[in-house]
């Protein structure tokens, strides 16, 4: 069939084959299906929808576009997590270390950051030396002799997917759950781990606005999941603000390891216990409450930290920073944002006021950050971002700060005005 008469079934509501997938995916990774081509497609598939089967197929075709990653060498069940993302979504700094103190191996591959949400590699790499760039073979033997790491998504692995989340984002088909579900479960199948774990984010600082998307997102990547073999479960978490209280790089680094030493900002703590735990199950190590219960165990005796500090080391990280925070690079300004008057923070809007200043305005002057347009990431500089002093509901006066900005003088100046301009 031609590529025009499979946008033409499409836009009519029709079902595609696993065949017909094959020759529209297939075909856009050759070049034989042209951007045009596959953006028209793209559009009838976010005005008609797919089946929950024509879906888990698509994500199939997508994941074997690329390299399917064999972890049988790593012994045991191995147990990925992935998150939809947020603003100051740091969990995988905390919950990896905690499920592997437990005995699950963690062969985890992560990526940079999207829009206004950030990327675990940019906040590991913020650990002078740390290498996120690991050969399979380093990788395995890695999680073999400590039972962790978490390196960069190998440039193979469904390479489709990079291609059509490139023109998804061009064309307005970004917000489109078959192809949402099919983009992320396509690189976890891909990955190779026996089960998974989705943190679906709900929220202003998430892709997933409401409840009711992520909800709908969840269910159909369970499903893809489950049709393809893997134990897969989802929890909706809330991103209407940001997660804990600091937001950048390196200032999400040190506020996990805060986490791990016991101390870390509650909200944070919860979320990362909750996930932590689930995780567990998933590993057959207990029922929820025993798995909670580890996971709190491993934080309180220190060996969760203690991992944390071993996986670093291994990818050449200098751990002192995870101890001594003032080892870690220093911003070139910083600014206390004050309140103007007494009052009540009642909502943080986390993309609005937070996420349109660490992504939407990235330019270089703006504190050291660049888009790379070829693979739609963003990379930050390790030092910028803010850290936040009041949380929802507290009480401030006109003497109080409400949040420090880090960052170059230039990138404060944008920030201010970027503040002011909100008013």
């Amino acid at each position: 069939m031609r590529v025009y008469d499979l946008i033409a079934k499409k836009r009519d509501g029709g079902t595609h084959s696993r065949e017909e997938l094959e020759q529209i995916v297939n075909g856009y990774v050759s070049g034989e299906v042209t951007d045009y081509q596959m953006a028209a497609w793209m559009m009838a598939v976010y005005l008609r929808g797919m089946t929950d089967e024509e879906t888990a197929e698509l994500t199939d075709v997508m994941a074997h576009s690329g390299v399917m990653v064999d972890l049988s060498p790593i012994p045991g069940i191995k147990v990925d997590k992935h998150s939809t993302g947020g603003v100051g979504d740091k969990t995988t700094l905390v919950i990896a270390p905690i499920v592997a103190a437990c005995g699950v191996k963690i062969a985890k591959m992560s990526g940079r950051g999207l829009g206004h949400t950030g990327g675990t590699i940019d906040k590991m790499e913020s650990v002078p030396g740390t290498k996120t760039a690991l050969s399979q073979e380093e990788f395995f033997a890695q999680v073999n002799k400590i039972g962790l790491s978490v390196i960069g998504q190998s440039e193979g692995i469904a390479v489709a997917d990079k291609k059509m989340y490139a023109l998804r984002d061009v064309t307005a088909t970004v917000s489109c759950i078959p192809l949402i579900a099919s983009s992320i479960m396509s690189k976890k199948l891909a990955s190779g781990s026996d089960a998974i774990l989705l943190d679906v984010t709900t929220g202003t600082g998430a892709f997933m606005k409401t409840v009711e998307q992520s909800i709908e997102l969840a269910k159909l990547m369970v499903s893809i999941g489950t049709h393809h073999g893997r134990r897969v479960a989802a929890m909706i978490t809330d991103m209407d603000t940001p997660l804990g209280h600091n937001i950048g790089n390196s200032l999400e680094v040190m506020e996990s390891m805060d986490v791990l030493k016991g101390h870390g900002p509650a909200d944070l703590t919860e979320v990362c216990l909750q996930l932590a735990a689930n995780m567990l199950v998933l590993a057959d190590k207990g029922s929820p409450a025993e798995c909670r219960a580890m996971a709190e165990a491993v934080i309180a005796d220190g060996s969760a930290f203690a991992k944390c500090k071993e996986m670093f080391a291994a990818q050449g990280g200098d751990t002192r920073v995870l101890d001594d925070y003032s080892l870690f690079e220093k911003p070139a300004a910083s600014y206390e944002l004050l309140a103007e008057e007494d009052g009540y923070i009642v909502a943080n809007d986390a993309e609005k006021n937070v996420g349109s200043w660490l992504a939407s305005l990235a330019t270089e002057a703006f504190a050291g950050n660049v888009w790379n347009i070829g693979t739609w990431e963003f990379q930050s500089a390790p030092w910028a971002g803010m850290s936040f002093h009041t949380a929802g509901h507290n009480r401030y006066t006109g003497t109080t700060t409400g949040a420090t900005l880090a960052g170059t003088t230039n990138y404060l100046r944008i920030a201010q005005e970027a503040y002011a301009n909100a008013q």
